[in-house]
């Protein structure tokens, strides 16, 4: 779906889901993307919208720093994304697992993929952004892929 800004995204969606890449991207600092990131988070907070991320993306998001044996950039990076305003971190509870199991298996996705989408759904996302182009949308969920994403007008 390209052709489409932060803004607009934001006004179609009052609750959007965010796969860990694009947290990954801000805290890392990966150009473009963090920038496009970050336009997307000030879209959610200005448009009081809400932000969705499962629990096992703060996973996802903490593995790299925690391999690195970096704790206090651990502790620094949950910080920050527990700071994020209109930001929630969808809990894994069984739900949320039927939800995933169900995805997994008509799908054949990974389980963190699957995991990360019926988080989403649970907490009534309409929208999923991410920059993975193995996911794919659903009747109920819209799969938006960052690097389609506009850039605001200037």
């Amino acid at each position: 779906m390209g052709g489409l800004t932060a803004a607009e995204l934001v006004r179609r969606h009052a609750v959007i889901g965010l796969d860990s890449n694009l947290f990954i991207y801000l805290l890392e600092g990966v150009l473009p993307w963090a920038g496009q990131v970050a336009e997307l988070l000030a879209e959610v907070e200005a448009n009081e919208a809400s932000a969705v991320m499962s629990a096992m993306g703060l996973t996802e998001i903490l593995t790299g720093p925690a391999r690195d044996g970096d704790f206090a950039r651990v502790e620094r990076n949950q910080d920050d994304i527990r700071a994020i305003p209109r930001l929630t971190i969808v809990p894994l509870d069984s739900d949320v697992s039927v939800d995933a199991a169900v995805i997994r298996g008509a799908r054949g996705m990974t389980l963190p993929d699957a995991v990360h989408l019926a988080s989403a759904r649970a907490a009534g996302a309409t929208a999923f952004v991410t920059n993975d182009r193995r996911l794919r949308g659903s009747p109920k969920l819209e799969v938006v892929y960052l690097d389609d994403l506009l850039p605001a007008p200037a």
